[in-house]
């Protein structure tokens, strides 16, 4: 049983043809829902792949329809759809895109995958120098940085009034990224 019937994630259909420049916008908390509606009422080109995520409560099954990418929604067009799309209120910035055509393979790859029905499952890319906390397991709670090396991503736990630091390695699904300021 849906949670809410799945929205559209693409408008129109042959929009890996058009002609517009790529523009990505980041969104406020949880609103790329309402930025995809706000786009479509206005007929704006967009794409907003989603994932399908199930879960079940009271020995009921319930499935929603998520964003792969949270908090971005990928559009194209001229200078009146980027203030179309800023009039909506959700949006927190627009993203200028450097290499349309590259933008414009990669989406289009992603969507022939979710055509074909592969499961898309999103990946937390982490950064050298990125702020993180281990979210579950024993060490929940421990924060650190990652350390890139020829081994791999690792966490590095520092104590800063030593400047010593140690590194332990942690499967990538535990950690999440902090924000920092």
């Amino acid at each position: 049983m849906p949670l809410l019937r799945k929205e559209p994630e693409i408008f129109p259909e042959d929009l890996f043809e058009a002609r517009q420049p790529w523009r990505v916008a980041h969104v406020r908390s949880r609103q790329e829902k309402v930025l995809a509606r706000h786009l479509l009422q206005h007929g704006i080109a967009f794409y907003l792949p989603q994932m399908e995520r199930s879960i079940v409560r009271g020995g009921r099954r319930y499935t929603s329809h998520l964003p792969l990418f949270g908090g971005y929604v990928f559009f194209r067009g001229d200078a009146a759809a980027r203030q179309a799309a800023l009039r909506s209120n959700v949006v927190a910035r627009l993203m200028e895109v450097e290499d349309q055509a590259l933008l414009n393979d990669e989406l289009l790859q992603i969507r022939k995958l979710q055509l074909s029905g592969a499961s898309l499952i999103p990946v937390v890319e982490f950064v050298a120098g990125d702020p993180v906390r281990i979210e579950e397991g024993a060490f929940a709670g421990y924060r650190g940085t990652i350390l890139r090396d020829a081994r791999g991503d690792r966490l590095l736990v520092s104590v800063s009034l030593l400047r010593k630091s140690v590194a332990v390695e942690f499967p990538r699904q535990v950690l999440k990224r902090q924000r920092t300021g």
